[in-house]
């Protein structure tokens, strides 16, 4: 009985020092299925407008948010685990998980942030009549759900790509 009790003492301490799972964090203010229900709902639906004149440049973003943290820094505080920023806000470490593929991360150059609807589709679908403040704050966005830190490499694959026909 005292081996036994010697034997597990050790597994305690490893079960206990392990990390916790990382838990993903959502963008704020997700609907609940009902409320998007209502909203899809209500939608207007038109053909798309078109890409002409079209420039991402059209779409200030990564302004200053706070301090010396841009929008993306401040995803990449706000969707991360234990993030540690330098003087300049970079994230010095910390870890993220993608929710697109899965993956968890642990540099702050191996994550995008998405806009869920991008720039270019956002200009299809309207924002080529919006006034360049408009335009600002929609590639800025921190009350909706629209920017999320996510893999690279699957944000890159994704592109311009919408709602509509891209889907993790």
């Amino acid at each position: 009985m005292r081996s036994t009790i010697f034997t597990i003492l050790p597994l305690v301490a490893l079960v206990s020092t392990a990390p916790a799972p990382l838990i993903a964090r959502s963008p704020p203010n997700i609907p609940s299925a009902s409320t998007a229900q209502a909203q899809l709902a209500d939608l207007r639906v038109a053909a798309q407008g078109p890409q002409d004149g079209y420039s991402r440049d059209l779409f200030p973003h990564w302004i200053t948010q706070s301090g010396t943290c841009n929008t993306r820094e401040t995803v990449l505080k706000r969707d991360g685990t234990g993030v540690v920023t330098d003087s300049a806000c970079a994230s010095t470490s910390g870890s993220w998980f993608s929710p697109y593929d899965g993956a968890t991360w642990s540099a702050a150059s191996d994550v995008d942030i998405d806009h869920v609807v991008p720039l270019s589709n956002a200009w299809k679908s309207g924002a080529a009549s919006w006034t360049t403040p408009r335009r600002q704050a929609f590639a800025n966005d921190l009350s909706n759900p629209q920017l999320i830190a996510v893999t690279d490499n699957v944000n890159q694959a994704k592109g311009d790509q919408g709602p509509e026909t891209w889907k993790p």
